[in-house]
Protein backbone atom coordinates (compact mmCIF):
# COMPACT_ATOMS: atom_id res chain seq x y z
CA UNK A 1 0.00 0.00 0.00
CA UNK A 2 1.44 3.66 -0.90
CA UNK A 3 3.09 5.19 2.12
CA UNK A 4 0.61 8.18 1.96
CA UNK A 5 -2.70 6.33 2.33
CA UNK A 6 -1.47 3.93 4.82
CA UNK A 7 -0.60 6.66 6.60
CA UNK A 8 -3.68 8.48 6.45
CA UNK A 9 -5.55 5.44 7.36
CA UNK A 10 -3.83 5.04 10.17
CA UNK A 11 -4.56 8.63 11.44
CA UNK A 12 -7.85 8.09 10.86
CA UNK A 13 -7.90 5.36 13.32
CA UNK A 14 -6.28 6.80 15.71
CA UNK A 15 -8.73 9.77 15.61
CA UNK A 16 -11.50 7.32 16.71
CA UNK A 17 -9.93 5.86 19.34
CA UNK A 18 -9.33 8.90 20.92
CA UNK A 19 -12.62 10.45 20.21
CA UNK A 20 -15.32 10.50 23.14
CA UNK A 21 -18.45 11.63 22.25
CA UNK A 22 -20.22 14.10 24.63
CA UNK A 23 -23.83 15.20 25.24
CA UNK A 24 -23.79 18.37 23.28
CA UNK A 25 -27.39 17.88 21.67
CA UNK A 26 -29.25 16.37 24.55
CA UNK A 27 -32.06 17.99 24.46
CA UNK A 28 -32.29 19.08 20.78
CA UNK A 29 -34.45 18.17 17.99
CA UNK A 30 -32.20 17.57 14.62
CA UNK A 31 -33.95 17.23 11.55
CA UNK A 32 -31.63 15.67 8.61
CA UNK A 33 -32.22 15.53 5.24
CA UNK A 34 -30.54 13.75 2.49
CA UNK A 35 -29.62 10.14 4.63
CA UNK A 36 -27.80 8.03 2.76
CA UNK A 37 -24.65 5.96 2.81
CA UNK A 38 -22.24 8.57 3.03
CA UNK A 39 -22.70 11.94 5.05
CA UNK A 40 -26.25 11.19 5.67
CA UNK A 41 -25.74 8.89 7.60
CA UNK A 42 -22.85 10.10 9.89
CA UNK A 43 -24.64 12.42 10.12
CA UNK A 44 -27.52 11.29 12.30
CA UNK A 45 -25.32 8.56 13.52
CA UNK A 46 -23.00 11.37 15.44
CA UNK A 47 -25.70 13.29 16.40
CA UNK A 48 -27.20 10.50 18.09
CA UNK A 49 -24.05 9.86 19.81
CA UNK A 50 -24.08 13.43 21.12
CA UNK A 51 -27.68 12.85 22.35
CA UNK A 52 -30.09 14.41 19.77
CA UNK A 53 -33.77 12.89 19.05
CA UNK A 54 -33.70 12.52 15.25
CA UNK A 55 -35.98 12.90 12.66
CA UNK A 56 -34.39 11.17 9.58
CA UNK A 57 -35.41 11.88 5.83
CA UNK A 58 -34.89 10.28 2.77
CA UNK A 59 -36.92 8.79 -0.42
CA UNK A 60 -35.74 5.14 0.44
CA UNK A 61 -38.01 3.73 3.31
CA UNK A 62 -35.81 0.50 4.03
CA UNK A 63 -32.70 2.70 4.43
CA UNK A 64 -34.64 4.93 7.27
CA UNK A 65 -36.04 1.86 8.86
CA UNK A 66 -32.43 0.09 9.23
CA UNK A 67 -30.83 3.38 9.97
CA UNK A 68 -33.54 4.12 12.80
CA UNK A 69 -32.90 1.19 14.22
CA UNK A 70 -28.99 1.49 14.71
CA UNK A 71 -29.92 5.05 15.95
CA UNK A 72 -32.39 4.11 18.30
CA UNK A 73 -29.13 1.61 20.05
CA UNK A 74 -27.82 5.16 21.30
CA UNK A 75 -31.15 6.01 23.45
CA UNK A 76 -32.91 8.44 21.72
CA UNK A 77 -35.79 9.14 19.91
CA UNK A 78 -35.79 8.67 16.06
CA UNK A 79 -38.55 9.18 13.71
CA UNK A 80 -38.47 8.44 10.16
CA UNK A 81 -40.49 10.11 7.57
CA UNK A 82 -39.85 9.20 3.67
CA UNK A 83 -39.61 12.59 1.60
CA UNK A 84 -38.77 13.82 -1.55
CA UNK A 85 -37.20 17.38 -0.70
CA UNK A 86 -38.18 18.65 -4.29
CA UNK A 87 -41.91 17.83 -3.70
CA UNK A 88 -43.59 21.11 -1.65
CA UNK A 89 -46.04 18.45 -0.09
CA UNK A 90 -43.74 16.18 1.15
CA UNK A 91 -41.74 19.20 2.61
CA UNK A 92 -45.23 20.15 4.54
CA UNK A 93 -45.44 16.27 5.53
CA UNK A 94 -41.74 16.35 7.12
CA UNK A 95 -42.34 19.20 8.73
CA UNK A 96 -45.46 18.64 10.00
CA UNK A 97 -44.64 15.11 11.26
CA UNK A 98 -41.10 16.34 12.95
CA UNK A 99 -43.24 19.17 15.28
CA UNK A 100 -46.25 15.97 15.64
CA UNK A 101 -43.85 13.90 17.12
CA UNK A 102 -41.39 16.12 18.97
CA UNK A 103 -43.35 19.48 19.11
CA UNK A 104 -40.10 21.45 18.43
CA UNK A 105 -37.28 21.49 16.35
CA UNK A 106 -33.51 23.02 17.08
CA UNK A 107 -31.97 22.11 13.86
CA UNK A 108 -32.35 21.53 10.07
CA UNK A 109 -29.69 20.13 8.08
CA UNK A 110 -30.04 20.44 4.41
CA UNK A 111 -27.60 18.00 3.54
CA UNK A 112 -30.05 15.64 0.12
CA UNK A 113 -27.76 16.99 -3.09
CA UNK A 114 -27.77 15.56 -6.50
CA UNK A 115 -24.81 16.26 -8.90
CA UNK A 116 -25.23 17.69 -12.59
CA UNK A 117 -23.76 16.12 -15.85
CA UNK A 118 -19.92 16.80 -15.46
CA UNK A 119 -19.29 18.90 -18.49
CA UNK A 120 -18.55 22.66 -19.60
CA UNK A 121 -21.02 24.69 -17.98
CA UNK A 122 -21.86 26.01 -21.59
CA UNK A 123 -23.02 22.36 -22.79
CA UNK A 124 -25.24 21.23 -19.78
CA UNK A 125 -29.01 21.17 -21.02
CA UNK A 126 -29.81 24.02 -19.21
CA UNK A 127 -33.43 21.75 -18.40
CA UNK A 128 -30.63 19.53 -16.69
CA UNK A 129 -29.13 22.65 -14.13
CA UNK A 130 -32.44 23.92 -13.46
CA UNK A 131 -33.23 20.39 -11.78
CA UNK A 132 -30.16 19.89 -9.86
CA UNK A 133 -31.09 23.57 -8.71
CA UNK A 134 -34.04 22.23 -7.62
CA UNK A 135 -32.79 19.58 -4.94
CA UNK A 136 -29.31 21.76 -4.58
CA UNK A 137 -30.86 25.43 -3.74
CA UNK A 138 -34.97 25.41 -3.94
CA UNK A 139 -35.58 22.70 -1.63
CA UNK A 140 -33.30 24.13 1.16
CA UNK A 141 -34.89 27.30 0.75
CA UNK A 142 -38.39 25.90 1.20
CA UNK A 143 -37.84 23.54 4.03
CA UNK A 144 -35.69 26.72 5.56
CA UNK A 145 -39.05 28.59 5.22
CA UNK A 146 -41.41 25.89 6.70
CA UNK A 147 -39.06 24.74 9.47
CA UNK A 148 -38.84 28.59 10.57
CA UNK A 149 -41.46 29.20 13.16
CA UNK A 150 -40.09 26.35 14.73
CA UNK A 151 -37.01 27.37 14.90
CA UNK A 152 -37.66 30.47 15.93
CA UNK A 153 -39.36 29.24 19.10
CA UNK A 154 -36.24 27.10 19.61
CA UNK A 155 -34.32 29.60 18.83
CA UNK A 156 -32.37 27.05 16.64
CA UNK A 157 -30.19 26.54 13.54
CA UNK A 158 -29.94 25.66 9.97
CA UNK A 159 -26.87 24.05 8.10
CA UNK A 160 -26.30 23.61 4.86
CA UNK A 161 -24.22 21.27 3.67
CA UNK A 162 -22.14 23.07 0.62
CA UNK A 163 -18.98 21.69 -0.80
CA UNK A 164 -15.52 23.02 -1.52
CA UNK A 165 -15.76 22.89 -5.38
CA UNK A 166 -16.77 26.23 -5.25
CA UNK A 167 -12.73 27.29 -4.57
CA UNK A 168 -12.37 24.99 -7.88
CA UNK A 169 -12.63 26.23 -11.76
CA UNK A 170 -12.41 22.88 -13.44
CA UNK A 171 -14.67 23.18 -15.97
CA UNK A 172 -16.31 19.47 -15.42
CA UNK A 173 -17.51 20.77 -11.86
CA UNK A 174 -18.87 24.11 -13.03
CA UNK A 175 -22.47 22.95 -13.03
CA UNK A 176 -22.36 21.79 -9.31
CA UNK A 177 -20.13 24.78 -8.48
CA UNK A 178 -23.61 26.43 -10.01
CA UNK A 179 -25.75 25.07 -7.44
CA UNK A 180 -23.03 25.32 -4.28
CA UNK A 181 -22.34 28.79 -5.01
CA UNK A 182 -26.22 29.93 -5.14
CA UNK A 183 -26.65 27.84 -1.87
CA UNK A 184 -23.94 29.50 -0.04
CA UNK A 185 -25.61 33.14 -1.21
CA UNK A 186 -29.08 31.49 0.24
CA UNK A 187 -27.29 30.31 3.46
CA UNK A 188 -26.17 34.16 3.93
CA UNK A 189 -29.16 35.68 2.58
CA UNK A 190 -31.57 33.29 5.39
CA UNK A 191 -28.66 34.57 8.24
CA UNK A 192 -29.52 37.91 7.85
CA UNK A 193 -33.50 37.48 7.17
CA UNK A 194 -34.10 35.13 10.05
CA UNK A 195 -31.08 36.49 12.56
CA UNK A 196 -33.65 38.86 14.18
CA UNK A 197 -35.77 35.56 14.88
CA UNK A 198 -33.24 34.12 16.72
CA UNK A 199 -32.36 31.38 14.18
CA UNK A 200 -28.75 31.04 13.13
CA UNK A 201 -28.00 29.59 9.63
CA UNK A 202 -24.56 28.52 8.31
CA UNK A 203 -23.06 26.67 6.09
CA UNK A 204 -20.44 23.16 6.12
CA UNK A 205 -18.12 22.70 3.05
CA UNK A 206 -16.35 19.76 2.43
CA UNK A 207 -13.87 18.91 0.06
CA UNK A 208 -13.32 15.28 -0.91
CA UNK A 209 -14.60 12.93 2.15
CA UNK A 210 -12.78 9.63 1.84
CA UNK A 211 -16.14 7.55 2.23
CA UNK A 212 -17.66 5.12 -0.31
CA UNK A 213 -18.59 7.07 -3.19
CA UNK A 214 -15.42 8.93 -3.55
CA UNK A 215 -13.45 5.51 -2.87
CA UNK A 216 -15.87 4.48 -5.79
CA UNK A 217 -14.67 7.46 -7.70
CA UNK A 218 -10.77 6.96 -7.12
CA UNK A 219 -11.19 3.53 -8.61
CA UNK A 220 -12.80 5.01 -11.64
CA UNK A 221 -10.06 7.60 -12.05
CA UNK A 222 -7.63 5.10 -11.43
CA UNK A 223 -8.34 3.01 -14.07
CA UNK A 224 -9.12 5.86 -16.61
CA UNK A 225 -5.69 7.37 -15.74
CA UNK A 226 -3.51 4.20 -15.28
CA UNK A 227 -2.70 4.33 -11.59
CA UNK A 228 -3.44 2.81 -8.21
CA UNK A 229 -6.22 3.46 -5.78
CA UNK A 230 -3.72 4.95 -3.63
CA UNK A 231 -1.79 7.05 -6.18
CA UNK A 232 -5.00 8.71 -6.89
CA UNK A 233 -5.32 9.18 -3.10
CA UNK A 234 -2.20 10.66 -2.86
CA UNK A 235 -2.96 13.39 -5.49
CA UNK A 236 -6.20 14.09 -3.90
CA UNK A 237 -4.79 14.57 -0.39
CA UNK A 238 -1.20 16.15 -1.74
CA UNK A 239 -3.35 19.90 -1.54
CA UNK A 240 -3.63 19.29 1.91
CA UNK A 241 -2.41 20.86 4.90
CA UNK A 242 -2.57 17.18 6.91
CA UNK A 243 -1.51 15.54 3.34
CA UNK A 244 -5.07 13.23 4.25
CA UNK A 245 -8.31 13.57 3.83
CA UNK A 246 -11.45 13.63 5.98
CA UNK A 247 -13.69 10.97 6.83
CA UNK A 248 -17.38 11.45 6.88
CA UNK A 249 -17.45 11.15 10.59
CA UNK A 250 -15.12 14.34 11.14
CA UNK A 251 -17.29 16.14 8.54
CA UNK A 252 -20.42 15.48 10.61
CA UNK A 253 -19.08 16.36 13.58
CA UNK A 254 -17.82 19.54 12.83
CA UNK A 255 -21.44 20.17 11.07
CA UNK A 256 -22.43 19.47 14.49
CA UNK A 257 -20.66 21.86 16.58
CA UNK A 258 -22.51 24.72 14.49
CA UNK A 259 -26.07 22.96 15.59
CA UNK A 260 -24.70 23.16 19.42
CA UNK A 261 -25.20 26.06 21.92
CA UNK A 262 -20.91 25.83 21.59
CA UNK A 263 -21.88 28.07 18.54
CA UNK A 264 -24.75 30.05 19.72
CA UNK A 265 -22.68 33.38 18.65
CA UNK A 266 -21.68 31.79 14.98
CA UNK A 267 -24.38 32.93 12.12
CA UNK A 268 -24.03 33.53 8.61
CA UNK A 269 -20.56 31.47 8.25
CA UNK A 270 -19.13 28.86 6.00
CA UNK A 271 -17.07 26.47 7.86
CA UNK A 272 -14.55 25.11 5.26
CA UNK A 273 -14.09 21.10 6.69
CA UNK A 274 -11.16 19.91 3.87
CA UNK A 275 -8.15 19.02 6.05
CA UNK A 276 -6.38 22.39 5.58
CA UNK A 277 -6.73 22.55 1.18
CA UNK A 278 -8.16 25.89 1.24
CA UNK A 279 -7.46 28.86 3.35
CA UNK A 280 -5.61 32.20 3.11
Amino acid sequence: MNTELGYAEAHDTSIEERYDAVPLLKGKVVVISGIGPGLGRSLAVEAAKMGADLVIASRTESRLLELQAELEGYGVKVLSVVTDVRNEESRVNLRDKSLEAFGRVDCVINNAFTIPPMDPITQIDPVKLAKVNETNVFAPLRLSALFADALSEAKGSIIMLNSCVSFSSQPEYAGYKLSKGALEHLASSLATELGPRGIRVNSVAPSYIYEDVNRGYFDFLAAVEEKTHEQVYAEKAGPTDLKRLASSEEVARATLFLASDLASAVTGQMLTVDCGEFHD
